[in-house]
Protein backbone atom coordinates (compact mmCIF):
# COMPACT_ATOMS: atom_id res chain seq x y z
CA UNK A 1 0.00 0.00 0.00
CA UNK A 2 2.71 2.03 0.46
CA UNK A 3 3.56 2.15 -3.23
CA UNK A 4 -0.35 1.97 -4.09
CA UNK A 5 -0.82 2.90 -7.56
CA UNK A 6 -1.39 6.80 -7.93
CA UNK A 7 -3.07 7.22 -11.03
CA UNK A 8 -5.71 10.08 -11.47
CA UNK A 9 -8.11 8.11 -9.09
CA UNK A 10 -5.67 7.56 -6.16
CA UNK A 11 -6.64 10.64 -4.68
CA UNK A 12 -9.80 8.74 -3.90
CA UNK A 13 -8.03 5.86 -3.39
CA UNK A 14 -9.84 4.96 -0.17
CA UNK A 15 -13.33 5.66 -1.46
CA UNK A 16 -13.79 3.54 -4.39
CA UNK A 17 -12.97 -0.52 -4.93
CA UNK A 18 -9.59 -0.77 -7.26
CA UNK A 19 -10.53 -1.46 -10.93
CA UNK A 20 -8.11 -4.49 -12.09
CA UNK A 21 -6.05 -1.89 -14.01
CA UNK A 22 -4.75 -0.49 -10.96
CA UNK A 23 -3.78 -3.38 -9.11
CA UNK A 24 0.04 -4.04 -8.53
CA UNK A 25 2.16 -7.41 -9.79
CA UNK A 26 2.93 -9.53 -6.95
CA UNK A 27 6.89 -8.73 -6.86
CA UNK A 28 6.24 -5.33 -6.41
CA UNK A 29 3.58 -5.65 -3.59
CA UNK A 30 5.64 -7.95 -2.24
CA UNK A 31 8.15 -4.88 -1.66
CA UNK A 32 5.98 -2.54 -0.83
CA UNK A 33 4.30 -4.80 2.20
CA UNK A 34 7.78 -6.17 3.46
CA UNK A 35 8.39 -2.54 4.33
CA UNK A 36 6.69 -3.31 7.47
CA UNK A 37 9.08 -6.10 8.61
CA UNK A 38 11.83 -3.58 9.93
CA UNK A 39 10.84 -2.18 12.83
CA UNK A 40 13.14 -1.64 16.08
CA UNK A 41 9.95 -2.63 17.84
CA UNK A 42 9.99 -6.09 17.06
CA UNK A 43 13.74 -6.28 18.08
CA UNK A 44 12.52 -4.52 21.48
CA UNK A 45 9.38 -6.66 22.00
CA UNK A 46 10.99 -10.22 21.43
CA UNK A 47 13.47 -9.27 24.00
CA UNK A 48 11.23 -7.24 26.72
CA UNK A 49 8.84 -10.62 26.94
CA UNK A 50 12.12 -13.16 26.81
CA UNK A 51 13.39 -10.37 30.30
CA UNK A 52 9.78 -10.40 31.95
CA UNK A 53 8.84 -14.29 30.64
CA UNK A 54 11.94 -16.00 29.42
CA UNK A 55 13.50 -16.36 26.41
CA UNK A 56 11.94 -19.95 25.43
CA UNK A 57 8.63 -18.48 26.53
CA UNK A 58 8.92 -15.95 24.20
CA UNK A 59 10.09 -17.93 21.43
CA UNK A 60 6.76 -19.81 22.16
CA UNK A 61 4.61 -17.21 22.02
CA UNK A 62 6.25 -15.31 19.02
CA UNK A 63 6.07 -19.18 16.65
CA UNK A 64 2.15 -19.12 18.24
CA UNK A 65 1.73 -16.14 16.85
CA UNK A 66 3.43 -16.56 13.35
CA UNK A 67 0.84 -19.16 12.90
CA UNK A 68 -2.47 -17.56 13.99
CA UNK A 69 -1.61 -13.68 12.41
CA UNK A 70 -0.72 -16.11 9.00
CA UNK A 71 -3.89 -18.11 9.29
CA UNK A 72 -6.27 -14.80 10.03
CA UNK A 73 -4.77 -12.52 7.02
CA UNK A 74 -4.73 -15.12 4.80
CA UNK A 75 -8.37 -15.00 5.04
CA UNK A 76 -8.19 -11.32 5.02
CA UNK A 77 -5.89 -11.35 2.02
CA UNK A 78 -8.37 -13.35 -0.38
CA UNK A 79 -11.00 -11.42 0.25
CA UNK A 80 -9.33 -7.67 0.16
CA UNK A 81 -7.90 -9.17 -3.30
CA UNK A 82 -11.12 -10.79 -4.61
CA UNK A 83 -13.51 -7.53 -2.90
CA UNK A 84 -10.60 -4.93 -3.81
CA UNK A 85 -11.97 -3.15 -0.52
CA UNK A 86 -10.14 -0.68 2.27
CA UNK A 87 -10.78 -1.12 5.72
CA UNK A 88 -12.75 2.21 5.64
CA UNK A 89 -15.05 0.57 2.47
CA UNK A 90 -15.54 -2.80 4.23
CA UNK A 91 -15.88 -1.29 7.50
CA UNK A 92 -19.38 0.71 5.82
CA UNK A 93 -21.04 -2.89 5.17
CA UNK A 94 -20.22 -3.84 8.79
CA UNK A 95 -20.94 -1.14 10.79
CA UNK A 96 -22.76 1.30 9.00
CA UNK A 97 -21.43 5.04 7.99
CA UNK A 98 -20.68 6.43 11.67
CA UNK A 99 -19.46 2.81 12.85
CA UNK A 100 -17.07 2.87 9.67
CA UNK A 101 -15.44 6.43 10.67
CA UNK A 102 -14.82 5.47 13.94
CA UNK A 103 -12.82 2.44 12.61
CA UNK A 104 -10.95 5.13 10.18
CA UNK A 105 -10.07 7.43 12.97
CA UNK A 106 -8.60 4.41 15.54
CA UNK A 107 -6.96 3.00 12.04
CA UNK A 108 -5.65 6.47 10.98
CA UNK A 109 -4.82 7.44 15.04
CA UNK A 110 -2.93 4.18 15.42
CA UNK A 111 -0.68 4.86 12.67
CA UNK A 112 0.27 8.17 13.46
CA UNK A 113 1.32 6.84 17.01
CA UNK A 114 3.13 3.73 15.51
CA UNK A 115 4.86 6.90 13.27
CA UNK A 116 5.55 9.04 16.14
CA UNK A 117 7.23 6.00 17.70
CA UNK A 118 9.65 5.11 14.74
CA UNK A 119 10.51 8.63 14.08
CA UNK A 120 11.74 9.61 17.32
CA UNK A 121 14.23 6.85 17.30
CA UNK A 122 15.89 7.68 13.77
CA UNK A 123 16.29 11.41 15.59
CA UNK A 124 17.47 10.22 19.08
CA UNK A 125 19.35 8.28 16.95
CA UNK A 126 20.76 11.30 14.70
CA UNK A 127 21.19 13.39 18.44
CA UNK A 128 23.00 10.65 20.07
CA UNK A 129 25.58 10.41 17.43
CA UNK A 130 25.93 13.89 16.69
CA UNK A 131 24.67 16.12 20.07
CA UNK A 132 25.52 19.34 17.73
CA UNK A 133 21.98 18.31 16.66
CA UNK A 134 19.28 18.76 19.18
CA UNK A 135 16.64 16.66 19.42
CA UNK A 136 14.01 19.22 17.94
CA UNK A 137 16.19 20.05 14.94
CA UNK A 138 16.57 16.07 13.76
CA UNK A 139 12.80 15.17 14.66
CA UNK A 140 12.00 18.24 12.34
CA UNK A 141 14.74 16.51 9.82
CA UNK A 142 13.15 13.09 9.97
CA UNK A 143 9.69 14.50 9.52
CA UNK A 144 10.61 16.84 6.14
CA UNK A 145 11.99 13.48 4.73
CA UNK A 146 9.12 11.17 5.76
CA UNK A 147 6.02 13.37 4.34
CA UNK A 148 7.23 13.15 1.24
CA UNK A 149 7.79 9.75 0.17
CA UNK A 150 3.95 9.27 0.16
CA UNK A 151 3.74 12.31 -2.34
CA UNK A 152 2.20 11.96 -5.75
CA UNK A 153 3.14 9.17 -8.37
CA UNK A 154 4.71 6.86 -5.57
CA UNK A 155 3.08 3.21 -7.62
CA UNK A 156 7.28 3.41 -9.38
CA UNK A 157 8.71 4.35 -5.97
CA UNK A 158 8.13 2.74 -2.60
CA UNK A 159 8.03 -0.35 -4.15
CA UNK A 160 11.47 0.10 -5.56
CA UNK A 161 12.70 2.18 -2.49
CA UNK A 162 11.94 -0.31 -0.07
CA UNK A 163 13.11 -3.34 -2.11
CA UNK A 164 16.43 -1.84 -2.25
CA UNK A 165 16.42 -1.09 1.06
CA UNK A 166 15.52 -4.28 2.44
CA UNK A 167 18.76 -6.45 2.13
CA UNK A 168 20.41 -3.56 3.61
CA UNK A 169 18.02 -4.05 6.52
CA UNK A 170 18.66 -7.60 6.52
CA UNK A 171 22.89 -7.34 6.33
CA UNK A 172 22.34 -4.58 9.18
CA UNK A 173 20.16 -7.11 11.83
CA UNK A 174 23.16 -10.21 10.59
CA UNK A 175 26.03 -7.43 11.09
CA UNK A 176 24.10 -6.00 14.67
CA UNK A 177 24.68 -9.75 15.86
CA UNK A 178 28.06 -10.54 14.29
CA UNK A 179 29.79 -7.25 15.68
CA UNK A 180 28.32 -8.15 18.84
CA UNK A 181 29.41 -11.99 19.31
CA UNK A 182 32.82 -10.19 18.64
CA UNK A 183 33.17 -7.61 21.11
CA UNK A 184 31.50 -9.33 23.98
CA UNK A 185 31.88 -13.51 23.00
CA UNK A 186 29.25 -15.88 21.63
CA UNK A 187 26.23 -16.00 24.62
CA UNK A 188 25.94 -19.48 24.30
CA UNK A 189 22.85 -19.68 27.27
CA UNK A 190 20.74 -16.71 25.69
CA UNK A 191 18.31 -18.77 25.60
CA UNK A 192 18.11 -19.17 29.05
CA UNK A 193 17.64 -15.31 29.38
CA UNK A 194 15.02 -13.64 31.62
CA UNK A 195 14.13 -14.75 35.19
CA UNK A 196 15.73 -17.60 36.71
CA UNK A 197 11.88 -19.54 37.39
CA UNK A 198 9.66 -18.17 34.58
CA UNK A 199 6.44 -19.24 34.77
CA UNK A 200 5.09 -21.73 32.88
CA UNK A 201 2.53 -19.97 31.56
CA UNK A 202 4.59 -17.40 30.60
CA UNK A 203 4.31 -18.34 26.82
CA UNK A 204 0.28 -17.13 26.29
CA UNK A 205 1.49 -13.95 28.08
CA UNK A 206 3.83 -13.84 25.00
CA UNK A 207 1.17 -14.87 22.51
CA UNK A 208 -1.80 -12.39 23.70
CA UNK A 209 0.81 -10.09 24.07
CA UNK A 210 1.48 -10.18 20.17
CA UNK A 211 -2.39 -9.69 19.41
CA UNK A 212 -1.93 -6.09 20.84
CA UNK A 213 -0.27 -5.20 17.42
CA UNK A 214 -3.04 -6.71 15.30
CA UNK A 215 -3.73 -3.48 13.71
CA UNK A 216 -1.38 -5.33 11.22
CA UNK A 217 -4.74 -7.21 9.99
CA UNK A 218 -5.55 -3.62 8.86
CA UNK A 219 -2.52 -2.69 7.33
CA UNK A 220 -2.81 -6.37 5.46
CA UNK A 221 -6.40 -5.31 3.98
CA UNK A 222 -5.56 -2.00 3.05
CA UNK A 223 -2.22 -3.63 1.05
CA UNK A 224 -3.49 -6.62 -0.23
CA UNK A 225 -6.52 -4.78 -2.45
CA UNK A 226 -4.09 -3.87 -4.69
CA UNK A 227 -2.71 -7.17 -5.49
CA UNK A 228 -4.20 -9.32 -8.81
CA UNK A 229 -6.86 -12.02 -8.01
CA UNK A 230 -4.74 -14.48 -10.23
CA UNK A 231 -1.91 -14.02 -6.93
CA UNK A 232 -4.09 -14.43 -4.18
CA UNK A 233 -2.71 -17.91 -3.25
CA UNK A 234 1.07 -16.30 -3.40
CA UNK A 235 -0.31 -13.33 -1.73
CA UNK A 236 -2.27 -15.54 1.08
CA UNK A 237 0.30 -18.30 1.88
CA UNK A 238 3.92 -15.86 1.25
CA UNK A 239 3.59 -12.16 1.14
CA UNK A 240 0.87 -11.77 3.74
CA UNK A 241 1.40 -14.98 5.40
CA UNK A 242 3.46 -16.89 7.88
CA UNK A 243 6.96 -16.76 5.67
CA UNK A 244 6.60 -12.80 6.56
CA UNK A 245 5.89 -13.21 10.54
CA UNK A 246 8.43 -15.49 10.74
CA UNK A 247 10.86 -12.44 9.44
CA UNK A 248 9.11 -9.92 11.12
CA UNK A 249 8.20 -11.51 15.07
CA UNK A 250 10.77 -14.56 14.89
CA UNK A 251 13.75 -13.50 13.21
CA UNK A 252 13.38 -9.68 15.17
CA UNK A 253 12.43 -11.04 18.04
CA UNK A 254 15.36 -13.66 18.41
CA UNK A 255 17.36 -10.96 17.26
CA UNK A 256 16.61 -8.90 19.99
CA UNK A 257 16.62 -11.56 22.61
CA UNK A 258 20.28 -12.33 21.45
CA UNK A 259 21.40 -8.69 21.87
CA UNK A 260 19.77 -8.03 25.12
CA UNK A 261 21.56 -11.02 26.96
CA UNK A 262 25.15 -9.47 25.14
CA UNK A 263 24.24 -6.00 26.20
CA UNK A 264 21.96 -6.06 28.34
CA UNK A 265 22.37 -4.79 32.07
CA UNK A 266 19.02 -5.75 33.95
CA UNK A 267 17.24 -3.02 33.68
CA UNK A 268 13.92 -2.35 32.01
CA UNK A 269 14.47 -2.17 27.90
CA UNK A 270 13.61 0.38 25.38
CA UNK A 271 13.91 1.13 21.67
CA UNK A 272 16.60 3.69 22.79
CA UNK A 273 18.16 1.65 24.81
CA UNK A 274 18.69 -0.73 21.67
CA UNK A 275 19.16 2.10 19.27
CA UNK A 276 22.35 2.76 21.92
CA UNK A 277 23.61 -0.67 22.07
CA UNK A 278 23.38 -0.50 18.19
CA UNK A 279 25.21 2.35 17.46
CA UNK A 280 27.89 1.93 19.94
CA UNK A 281 28.55 -1.40 18.22
CA UNK A 282 28.41 -0.36 14.47
CA UNK A 283 29.19 3.71 15.17
CA UNK A 284 27.87 5.54 11.54
CA UNK A 285 26.99 2.42 10.30
CA UNK A 286 24.52 2.00 13.30
CA UNK A 287 22.74 4.99 12.30
CA UNK A 288 22.36 3.81 8.62
CA UNK A 289 21.11 0.38 10.03
CA UNK A 290 18.48 2.51 12.23
CA UNK A 291 17.76 4.89 9.39
CA UNK A 292 16.88 1.73 6.88
CA UNK A 293 14.86 -0.09 9.22
CA UNK A 294 12.61 2.88 10.65
CA UNK A 295 12.46 4.76 7.42
CA UNK A 296 10.76 1.64 5.97
CA UNK A 297 8.29 0.96 8.30
CA UNK A 298 7.31 4.51 8.14
CA UNK A 299 6.49 4.34 4.42
CA UNK A 300 3.56 2.44 5.43
CA UNK A 301 2.39 4.47 8.59
CA UNK A 302 2.53 7.77 6.89
CA UNK A 303 0.69 6.45 3.56
CA UNK A 304 -1.74 4.57 5.97
CA UNK A 305 -2.06 7.75 8.52
CA UNK A 306 -2.50 10.11 5.65
CA UNK A 307 -5.11 7.90 3.16
CA UNK A 308 -7.56 7.09 6.59
CA UNK A 309 -7.40 10.36 7.65
CA UNK A 310 -8.20 12.26 4.15
CA UNK A 311 -11.21 9.17 4.33
CA UNK A 312 -12.11 10.25 7.97
CA UNK A 313 -12.67 13.76 7.22
CA UNK A 314 -14.16 13.23 3.54
CA UNK A 315 -16.92 10.86 4.87
CA UNK A 316 -17.91 12.85 8.46
CA UNK A 317 -17.48 15.62 7.66
CA UNK A 318 -17.47 15.80 3.28
CA UNK A 319 -14.18 17.74 3.60
CA UNK A 320 -12.68 17.04 0.72
CA UNK A 321 -8.73 17.85 0.21
CA UNK A 322 -5.82 16.63 -2.01
CA UNK A 323 -3.92 13.40 -0.62
CA UNK A 324 -0.84 16.06 -0.05
CA UNK A 325 -2.43 18.24 1.49
CA UNK A 326 -3.44 15.35 4.16
CA UNK A 327 0.31 13.88 4.23
CA UNK A 328 1.23 17.55 5.42
CA UNK A 329 -1.82 17.49 8.45
CA UNK A 330 0.09 14.31 9.25
CA UNK A 331 3.55 15.38 9.13
CA UNK A 332 2.89 18.56 11.39
CA UNK A 333 0.57 15.81 13.46
CA UNK A 334 3.39 13.55 14.28
CA UNK A 335 5.97 16.21 14.36
CA UNK A 336 4.17 17.87 17.72
CA UNK A 337 3.86 14.47 19.33
CA UNK A 338 7.45 13.72 18.78
CA UNK A 339 8.30 16.68 20.71
CA UNK A 340 5.25 16.40 23.66
CA UNK A 341 6.24 13.95 26.57
CA UNK A 342 3.27 12.11 25.39
CA UNK A 343 4.24 8.90 25.27
CA UNK A 344 3.33 7.13 28.05
CA UNK A 345 0.05 8.69 27.44
CA UNK A 346 0.26 7.21 23.45
CA UNK A 347 1.11 3.89 25.06
CA UNK A 348 -2.03 3.49 27.08
CA UNK A 349 -4.23 5.09 23.83
CA UNK A 350 -2.46 1.94 21.82
CA UNK A 351 -3.33 -0.22 24.93
CA UNK A 352 -7.56 0.69 24.55
CA UNK A 353 -7.29 1.24 21.02
CA UNK A 354 -6.02 -2.25 20.74
CA UNK A 355 -8.78 -3.61 22.10
CA UNK A 356 -10.68 -1.82 19.33
CA UNK A 357 -8.71 -3.31 16.78
CA UNK A 358 -8.99 -6.91 18.39
CA UNK A 359 -12.79 -6.80 18.34
CA UNK A 360 -12.62 -5.01 14.54
CA UNK A 361 -10.69 -8.05 13.48
CA UNK A 362 -13.16 -10.67 15.14
CA UNK A 363 -16.53 -8.79 13.35
CA UNK A 364 -14.39 -8.69 10.07
CA UNK A 365 -13.68 -12.18 9.74
CA UNK A 366 -17.41 -13.27 10.82
CA UNK A 367 -18.28 -10.85 8.20
CA UNK A 368 -16.38 -12.25 5.63
CA UNK A 369 -17.66 -15.80 6.51
CA UNK A 370 -21.21 -14.58 6.24
CA UNK A 371 -20.99 -12.76 3.26
CA UNK A 372 -22.02 -9.48 4.83
CA UNK A 373 -24.15 -7.59 2.32
CA UNK A 374 -23.23 -4.69 0.69
CA UNK A 375 -26.75 -2.97 1.70
CA UNK A 376 -25.49 -1.60 4.66
CA UNK A 377 -23.16 0.71 3.27
CA UNK A 378 -25.09 3.69 3.58
CA UNK A 379 -27.01 3.78 6.89
CA UNK A 380 -26.05 5.63 9.76
CA UNK A 381 -25.74 2.51 11.81
CA UNK A 382 -25.88 -0.76 11.13
CA UNK A 383 -26.62 -2.24 14.76
CA UNK A 384 -25.69 -5.86 13.95
CA UNK A 385 -21.83 -5.33 13.07
CA UNK A 386 -21.42 -2.22 16.00
CA UNK A 387 -23.31 -4.13 18.52
CA UNK A 388 -21.15 -6.88 18.30
CA UNK A 389 -18.04 -4.46 18.04
CA UNK A 390 -19.04 -2.34 21.05
CA UNK A 391 -19.77 -5.02 23.31
CA UNK A 392 -16.91 -7.35 22.46
CA UNK A 393 -14.98 -4.41 23.21
CA UNK A 394 -16.82 -3.58 26.34
CA UNK A 395 -15.99 -7.26 27.77
CA UNK A 396 -12.21 -6.32 26.49
CA UNK A 397 -11.74 -3.69 28.73
CA UNK A 398 -13.55 -5.05 31.91
CA UNK A 399 -10.99 -8.23 31.35
CA UNK A 400 -8.15 -5.53 30.94
CA UNK A 401 -8.64 -3.55 33.95
CA UNK A 402 -9.03 -7.10 36.10
CA UNK A 403 -6.41 -9.03 37.70
CA UNK A 404 -3.54 -10.41 36.05
CA UNK A 405 -5.19 -14.16 35.90
CA UNK A 406 -8.36 -12.47 33.50
CA UNK A 407 -6.52 -9.74 31.67
CA UNK A 408 -4.09 -12.31 29.77
CA UNK A 409 -7.50 -13.47 28.51
CA UNK A 410 -8.84 -10.27 27.57
CA UNK A 411 -7.61 -10.11 24.34
CA UNK A 412 -8.39 -13.66 23.09
CA UNK A 413 -12.34 -13.30 24.85
CA UNK A 414 -12.43 -9.63 22.93
CA UNK A 415 -11.88 -11.86 19.38
CA UNK A 416 -14.11 -15.00 20.31
CA UNK A 417 -17.25 -12.46 21.75
CA UNK A 418 -16.74 -10.28 18.68
CA UNK A 419 -16.77 -13.21 15.79
CA UNK A 420 -19.49 -14.94 17.93
CA UNK A 421 -21.31 -12.01 18.92
CA UNK A 422 -21.73 -10.82 15.12
CA UNK A 423 -22.64 -14.47 13.72
CA UNK A 424 -25.82 -14.58 16.47
CA UNK A 425 -26.66 -11.25 15.58
CA UNK A 426 -26.48 -11.80 12.23
CA UNK A 427 -28.96 -14.82 12.37
CA UNK A 428 -31.42 -12.71 14.47
CA UNK A 429 -31.49 -10.11 11.95
CA UNK A 430 -31.77 -12.39 9.21
CA UNK A 431 -34.91 -14.16 10.92
CA UNK A 432 -36.06 -11.20 11.66
CA UNK A 433 -35.96 -9.85 7.90
CA UNK A 434 -37.69 -12.89 6.42
CA UNK A 435 -40.77 -12.77 9.13
CA UNK A 436 -40.84 -9.15 7.83
CA UNK A 437 -41.25 -10.67 4.36
CA UNK A 438 -43.62 -13.13 4.76
CA UNK A 439 -46.77 -11.12 5.38
CA UNK A 440 -45.85 -8.81 2.13
CA UNK A 441 -45.11 -11.84 0.16
CA UNK A 442 -48.73 -13.41 1.07
CA UNK A 443 -50.31 -10.37 0.48
CA UNK A 444 -48.62 -10.04 -2.69
CA UNK A 445 -50.35 -13.56 -3.51
CA UNK A 446 -53.84 -13.66 -2.20
CA UNK A 447 -53.84 -10.25 -5.08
Amino acid sequence: MASAPQSRSAENVGQSALSDPTRMGKFSLTMAWWAVCSAMFYIVVGASLALTYGAINAIIGMALSVISYGLINGVISRFAIRSGLSVAQFSRRLFGRMGASLATLIFFSTAIYYAVFEGSVIAFALNHLFPGMVYWAAAALVVIYSVPLIFGSVQHWLDKFNGVLLPFYLVGLLATIVVSVMHYGYQANWLEYGPANPSRWGWWNCFTYYMGVWVLMMYTFDYARFGREEDSQYHARFNFGMPFYLVTFFLNGVAGIYLASSLHDGGALSETAVVVAILNLLGIAGLGFVWVTQTRINTANYYLATVNMQVFFHSLFNLKLPKLVWACVVGVVVYILMLADVFAWLLQALAYQGVFVVAWVGVALAGIAHNVPHDHEHVAVNPVGVGAWFISVALGIVLMQGPASLASFSAVATFVSACGLYTLFSQWARVSENKLLKPRRSASVRR
